[in-house]
């Protein structure tokens, strides 16, 4: 099983663009969206279930350059 959280990127002025570059190559995305706002990305990710969802997150998306903020919100039904 796993938990499906999306995550919400602030980037750097001028880096979104290879923000996402960075984030896609590293595969481990369900879906990745630019989006308008007051955040420029949008990540969603299914986090396997024996996985630290605060870890996985820090291991695997938090050390991208040019990532300024993230907000992770977690899921718990798909209606």
């Amino acid at each position: 099983m796993t938990t499906c959280v999306f995550v919400q990127i602030r980037c750097k002025p001028g880096t979104t663009y290879k923000v996402a570059e960075d984030i896609a190559l590293r595969e481990i995305h369900s879906e990745l969206y630019s989006t308008s706002g007051e955040w420029d990305l949008l990540v969603k990710l299914y986090i396997p279930d024996d996985r630290d969802i605060g870890h996985y997150i820090n291991e695997n998306l938090a050390d991208v350059a040019g990532i300024e903020r993230t907000l992770t919100t977690l899921t718990f039904k798909a209606f």
